[in-house]
């Protein structure tokens, strides 16, 4: 059984088109085997001005206190959720949200609670739980909240969320959706890649702006473990007759599929 985990950001979610859902179609039709991870930071930032809750982030993470955990929560399983599992159902898919804590489906452990609040990094993932979802049939949409041993609800990082998702499904490769086609270098679009030539390019400045944090998300699934990573766009057919377009990242050097 082949898994794919797509992770797709909260920005990119209005911006995906019927290319995208062509995609997913042909996946399932050759035995790939979708779990969608999502975001949804545009949204939850617009309910915390809305709430006058200021957003603030330490080293990319959104630092979370009691007030805005029941922010993210309500948007990312009232709202995101919602909202992408509809977007699936109108285009024949059967999708089934779920809550990252509901199940037990992700566990967590504080990252730093003094510094960061209520966010986690992952420990366990319910792969049981997931397969049960795959194997009648849906695709599981997972919010990337986690539940905590003291009973609380953390904030995870859906790229985090993503990497751990993958992992401990052993999925044939986890693809971040994006608003473009893949990494560009020269003006050209490079189809493969390993984490070393990523850094260099960062370090040489062709991979720059808007870029950096995908490829760094995308380098924190081939650090989870994850063998083939890949950047995709929710825009046009990232997958099509049986070919992956996109840029396939690997953490180290050998043949990309």
């Amino acid at each position: 059984m082949e898994i794919i985990v797509l992770k797709c950001g909260g920005s990119v979610l209005e911006e995906l088109n019927d290319d995208f859902f062509d995609s997913l179609r042909e996946l399932i039709e050759n035995g790939h085997y979708p779990v969608i991870v999502h975001g949804g930071g545009p949204a939850i930032n617009s309910m915390l001005d809305l709430y006058e809750i200021p957003a603030n982030f330490k080293d990319g993470l959104r630092v979370t206190c009691e007030k805005t955990m029941g922010i993210v929560e309500m948007v990312l399983s009232g709202q995101t959720n919602r909202q992408l599992c509809g977007m699936l159902l109108k285009h024949g898919f059967n999708a089934l949200g779920i809550n990252g804590s509901d199940g037990l489906c992700l566990q967590a452990d504080y990252i730093d609670k003094s510094e960061l609040g209520y966010v986690g990094t992952i420990t366990n993932v319910n792969t049981n739980l997931i397969m049960m979802a795959i194997e009648n049939g849906y695709i599981p949409v997972i919010t990337p909240i986690a539940a905590a041993k003291d009973g609380f609800k953390l904030n995870i990082n859906g790229d985090y969320a993503a990497a751990s998702i993958a992992k401990a499904l052993n999925a044939d490769r986890c693809a971040f959706v994006t608003n473009v086609d893949g990494i560009l270098i020269n003006g050209e679009i490079v189809s493969e890649m390993t984490d070393r030539e990523i850094n260099t390019h960062i370090s040489n400045g062709n991979i720059y702006g808007g870029m950096v944090p995908k490829v760094n998300s995308a380098l924190t699934a081939t650090a989870a473990g994850v063998e083939t990573v890949m950047i995709i766009s929710g825009k046009k057919q990232f997958y099509k007759n049986k070919c992956w377009h996109g840029t396939a990242i690997a953490a180290k050097e050998r043949v990309l599929k």
